[in-house]
């Protein structure tokens, strides 16, 4: 995505830098991969072997660790091995062609990659904007409504994520991963103490510095408020979209420069999201041009396959992560298109709308250059409430609309049998999103409507409300409630998210409410039903 920070000067020298280029080495075979096979839990936490027993993903060779001897061979050669991965099965190093050379002779070498694009390019002299379009602003309001939801009530209404809370899934069992720039004030604010109280937060890692500094002030408040836009708390003020899911805080997104490590340093933090057993990565970070215009892609790279962070991506979701990017916010540029890896057709990319409905200006427009639809769907992404330190606060972006989206996904998932398909619930999403059949080139198939997939997982397995009807409907006094079952309880809401009324028998007087829309839960036996209510 284009930065707002200005470029660092390097130490390097210009014919230096045009003679040394970032290389990725990938090795023939992993010599240890037995000793994994007799023994999973070596490398991988029981929670993520049960996500790939849940989902039918057999246990692969990309899922042994790297072969440590092969490293310190290539160290052994006078290389600094900072990144390295056990996916992609290789190391990354800065080399020049004699050095490439002799890579490619090792015996246990397959072959070697370089993140070269365009061999005639060389450092920009104009600074490259990161996360153009983020704009983050209000942060000290000093008027804040006093509801449950507050600010964040339209935006989570937009993609219908509400009636999912009223019925019970607010994100709880679920685990995601934020990986971006890093989290100040994520340890100290109190629109984070609600996580932190709770013990929400399972940990991190700074890829970028390779330490456990994640919260460093230093650090840019991107990754923070994305963070908030799905797990922040202010009572009476603002309700993150999945409250109650626990989190992975991981950095890999460096804040001064723009570098291709960038996506090793995603793809290493993808990989230790695996290992503890994540459901969900949310990412709102992307990639097309560099400090290096060596390392710039072109649309045509934007296939989805041709980026290492894209590929990096797809073989997370092929272990049954839910795997969310942002779309990029380049809509008004000449350069226009979704940026990698959201042009990856395993990953589902979200696109940016407004309060009204319409396509965010500054949101990319897809398809991906292979013609995949892209964005998948879209959230609000203009002028979304999030949380920062101990405010409220406001910013724009597909930054935004991406963790939105990404906290209803893991609602979602926490509705639904954990042995469904990720790649079906994906296909699910889109059908019940806005513009289905149809598509726009910056909304893809429209705004997100989480219940209503949700209910269509009932309707598959035929326990929907078919047999309980409420009427009249709308009502002025009194409504009256059938069911083929005993009904236990009715619990009316209002738009705000609050509980108001508790009855538990089949008429309810409703006289003593405002004129309104209310969300009614139903429970009967071993099912609930959300039903709509107007009082007139």
């Amino acid at each position: 995505m284009r930065k707002i920070f200005t470029i660092l000067s390097v130490s390097f020298s210009l014919i230096a830098t045009a003679q040394t280029e970032l290389v990725f080495v990938f090795f023939k075979d992993k010599p240890n991969k037995a000793a994994f096979y007799s023994n999973p839990l070596s490398e991988l936490t029981q929670k993520s072997l049960d996500r790939r027993t849940n989902l039918g993903i057999p246990l692969m060779d990309q899922d042994a660790p790297i072969e440590p001897t092969y490293i310190t061979n290539i160290q052994n050669l006078g290389f600094d091995v900072n990144d390295y991965s056990k996916w992609l099965n290789g190391v990354a190093v800065n080399a020049i062609s004699e050095q490439i050379q002799t890579l490619s002779q090792q015996s246990y070498v397959d072959h070697v990659e370089s993140f070269v694009r365009n061999p005639n390019g060389g450092k920009r002299k104009d600074k490259i904007e990161k996360f153009k379009e983020f704009d983050q602003a209000n942060a000290n309001r000093g008027i804040l409504t006093n509801f449950n939801y507050g600010e964040g009530l339209a935006q989570i209404n937009q993609v219908n994520i509400r009636a999912l809370h009223v019925a019970g899934f607010t994100g709880t069992g679920m685990t995601i991963a934020v990986i971006d720039t890093g989290f100040p004030s994520v340890n100290t604010g109190n629109a984070f103490k609600r996580l932190r109280d709770n013990g929400q937060i399972k940990g991190g890692y700074n890829f970028i510095g390779k330490n456990t500094d994640i919260y460093n002030t230093s650090l840019n408040t991107h990754g923070s408020i994305c963070l908030g836009t799905i797990g922040g708390y202010l009572d009476n003020q603002f309700v993150g979209t999945a409250p109650d899911a626990d989190f992975y805080l991981y950095a890999s997104e460096d804040g001064e420069n723009e570098i291709p490590e960038e996506q090793l340093y995603w793809i290493e933090a993808a990989e230790e999201a695996d290992r503890k057993g994540v459901d969900v990565i949310t990412t709102s970070l992307g990639y097309y041009q560099f400090d290096d215009s060596r390392y710039d892609y072109t649309y045509s790279d934007m296939n989805g396959t041709t980026s290492f962070i894209a590929r990096g991506a797809q073989i997370a979701t092929e272990k049954g992560i839910f795997v969310t990017f942002a779309a990029g916010n380049e809509g008004n540029n000449d350069w226009h298109y979704i940026i990698t890896p959201a042009d990856n057709t395993k990953v589902f990319t979200i696109g940016a709308v407004t309060s009204q409905g319409s396509s965010s200006s500054f949101s990319s427009y897809g398809p991906n250059s292979a013609g995949a639809t892209k964005p998948d769907g879209s959230a609000r992404g203009s002028e979304v409430y999030t949380v920062y330190g101990n405010q409220v606060t406001q910013a724009s972006g597909t930054s935004l609309a991406n963790p939105l989206a990404a906290g209803g996904v893991a609602c979602l998932l926490q509705s639904l049998s954990k042995n469904i398909s990720r790649d079906e619930i994906k296909t699910k999403l889109r059908q019940n999103a806005s513009l289905y059949p149809n598509t726009s080139p910056q909304m893809g198939y429209g705004i997100l409507n989480f219940y209503k997939t949700y209910q269509s997982y009932l309707d598959v397995n035929d326990i929907k409300k078919n047999q309980v009807k409420v009427y009249p409907n709308p009502a002025k006094d009194v409504i009256n409630i059938s069911s083929d079952k005993p009904i236990q309880s009715v619990e009316i809401y209002d738009v705000l998210g609050r509980l108001i009324k508790t009855e538990t028998k089949n008429n309810v007087n409703i006289s003593q409410l405002s004129k309104g829309n209310y969300l009614l839960k139903i429970k009967t036996g071993d099912q609930q039903i959300i039903e709509k209510l107007i009082k007139q």
